[in-house]
């Protein structure tokens, strides 16, 4: 069996001391960086291996930040991940994701892990109906918890999102200056802080303009592209006949329109369609996707570097609920209002 690779083996070959070693391999601006360098190379020239759990009982952190959302395969988490990946890696942290589809179950044994593992701190979109306790037992345990996307009331911890009653608010003014007075709102739910403010702003700012709120053209529930375009039968049923949709977010808005072009029908001529998120993909469809930048990115980097501060005893934490006002992207998908016969 091959022997284990020591730093005092590494020393011994450069003549370095055990100490300059383990500084180098810790980035350690303590020594040059042409020695780091040095050091470096040959420990991976030798096959060393960073053992993380001795390390983690000399200095009581492991290098480990859990993450947890609803679903990796959701674009809007996507862009948040990268600019938490991005930010912790400038830290040299290592994340641990876990998706929890909205299972409260899931989400507990991934908190139940990392305490395990001695993990420094997690980030979460909690799952729908998190119980405080649940937070609050990472904290008990010295594991601070960030928030990001959603918010869960009775919990006073750092919580970065979008503003998401201002933003929904935009999408549906931007439809009301052209001319819209029937607007359906496509998707979502009141179970989340999500879909109650994106539902509030829709109602808010029907009122402000003076037109009636009418729950029958409310469509609760679609999330997905999927969803979206099946959403679009109900959509072109309704005996109101809406001439425009706000849509709880982009995935939802692109399907709603491959719903209404399978329908004969043309987004942004026969019926206008805002989204929400501006994901990449919002430009690029067909016709562009007229949304709500929410600010994905902002969110994962604010929410990085707060959890990274505590960890490091900045006196600069921040703490209760950090919105990120979000802004409107007009595009192709929104036109002024013609009657639907």
């Amino acid at each position: 069996m091959a022997q284990k690779i020591k730093l005092s083996t590494i020393a011994d070959k450069l003549n370095v001391s055990t100490a300059t070693v383990s500084l180098a391999l810790r980035d350690s601006e303590l020594v040059a960086e042409e020695t780091r360098i040095r050091i470096k190379d040959a420990a991976r020239e030798m096959g060393y291996i960073y053992n993380r759990r001795a390390a983690s009982l000399r200095t009581s952190k492991s290098g480990i930040v859990g993450v947890v959302v609803h679903d990796i395969m959701n674009p809007f988490y996507a862009e948040i991940l990268k600019a938490i990946e991005s930010e912790l890696d400038r830290s040299r942290q290592t994340f641990i994701l876990s998706n929890h589809y909205d299972s409260v179950e899931k989400q507990r044994d991934f908190l139940e892990t990392l305490l395990q593992l001695g993990a420094d701190g997690v980030i979460m979109s909690p799952a729908i109906d998190t119980p405080p306790r649940d937070i609050q037992l990472a904290a008990d345990n010295g594991m601070p918890a960030i928030l990001i996307a959603r918010s869960i009331p009775e919990v006073e911890l750092p919580t970065f999102r979008g503003d998401d009653a201002y933003g929904i608010a935009l999408a549906t003014n931007h439809l009301i200056g052209l001319g819209h007075r029937s607007i359906a709102m496509v998707g979502g739910a009141d179970n989340t802080s999500t879909g109650r403010d994106r539902y509030q702003g829709y109602v808010d700012a029907l009122e402000k303009a003076g037109l009636k709120v009418d729950p029958s053209l409310r469509i609760p529930g679609p999330r997905t592209k999927q969803e979206g375009f099946e959403a679009a039968v109900t959509f072109l049923s309704m005996s109101q006949k809406p001439t425009a949709a706000v849509c709880w977010n982009d995935l939802v808005a692109i399907g709603l329109m491959n719903g209404i072009y399978r329908a004969g029908l043309t987004p942004g001529k026969d019926i206008s369609v805002t989204g929400y998120d501006d994901l990449v993909e919002a430009a690029i469809s067909m016709p562009a996707l007229t949304t709500v930048w929410n600010g994905q990115s902002m969110v994962g980097r604010r929410a990085a570097r707060a959890l990274l501060d505590r960890l490091n005893g900045s006196e600069e934490n921040v703490s209760g609920l950090q919105l990120i006002k979000p802004e409107m992207r007009i595009r192709q998908s929104t036109a002024p209002m013609v009657e639907r016969k």
